[in-house]
């Protein structure tokens, strides 16, 4: 079986559970390795009343503080990075065949002096790559152009030449024949009178059809319609402008089954597409496993 990497995630939300509920399941299809040390492992799962699985095999990752569920802290924000980079370091080494995140707190991350918005930030330092962040399930994924930046500088990226590396890097991934490229403005600016931004996004969809000597990618799409159910039997595959635009519509329709995927790197990464949930870590509550099972699943197809 594939032996699989898990980063833990900030142990102030519902990672642990998440990690602990599914064990049984996820030791079915793969070797799960957990990056936690024994201390922390126990004292989470003492607070959650569960029982650690005597096979559950973990990766010690140094660190001792007191785990503080629902809240923002520096040790949480500190260890869930240190964490990942540890699944990293095994991914890298050939040590696991993929890593599956479990989700991180960005002002945890903050408040611990990580300069980095997010895991695919990370990777794309740690390997000097282009990661591209892919979110969605079987039915629907998106790209996402822009990532974790404020909406104002989000048209200053517009830009032919690097959304043309995108789409051909992009493509180099995924190897789809049909792929929706979404314009930034209402109605795709409706022939410039609302913005002059789906030029260079023209532009670049040319370029990336020219140098694949095919029609691969179409667009720009009108955003407001190109979720709609007659534009999603057409297209599976969406590549989009900003973070919202992509992540709206697909959480609205594939929450729960959703996982997020990192391209164009060396590894396979694959993550929950949820957050920490604090509103409801360590309170006994049901939290579903099916991002993080799914998530587990593309790891070791994606392996393979």
């Amino acid at each position: 079986m594939k032996k699989i990497a898990v980063s833990i995630g900030d142990l102030n939300g519902v990672g642990l559970q998440i990690a602990l509920e599914a064990h049984k399941k996820i030791k079915k299809i793969c070797t799960p390795v957990y990056c936690i040390n024994k201390d922390l492992l126990k004292e989470g799962a003492k607070l959650l009343n569960i029982d650690v699985p005597e096979d559950f095999e973990i990766e010690k990752v140094k660190g001792k503080f007191s785990i503080k569920p629902g809240t923002v802290t520096k040790d949480a924000g500190a260890y869930s990075f240190d964490s990942f980079t540890t699944a990293i370091k095994l991914a890298s080494k050939k040590k696991v065949d993929a890593i599956v995140t479990l989700p991180i707190n960005k002002e945890s991350w903050n408040k611990a002096d990580v300069h980095y918005k997010g895991h695919t930030e990370v990777l794309r330092d740690y390997f000097d790559k282009d990661a591209i962040m892919m979110l969605g399930c079987p039915k629907m994924f998106v790209a996402l152009y822009t990532e974790h930046i404020a909406f104002r500088k989000v048209a200053k990226k517009i830009e032919e030449e690097k959304i043309t590396k995108f789409l051909l890097d992009f493509y180099k991934n995924v190897k789809q024949s049909n792929i929706a490229v979404l314009g930034l403005n209402p109605h795709a600016s409706d022939n410039g009178v609302l913005g002059d931004e789906e030029v260079e996004i023209i532009k670049a969809i040319k370029n990336a059809n020219k140098e694949l000597g095919k029609k691969n990618f179409k667009g720009p799409l009108v955003p407001d319609t190109a979720f709609s159910p007659m534009n999603r039997k057409n297209y599976k595959y969406y590549v989009c402008m900003y973070h919202d635009q992509g992540l709206i519509p697909l959480k609205a329709l594939y929450f729960e089954q959703s996982i997020n995927v990192s391209l164009n790197i060396p590894i396979i990464r694959t993550s929950v597409d949820h957050g920490t949930a604090f509103d409801i870590a360590y309170k006994n509550a049901n939290v579903s496993l099916k991002s993080y099972i799914n998530a587990v699943k593309e790891a070791i197809n994606l392996s393979k």
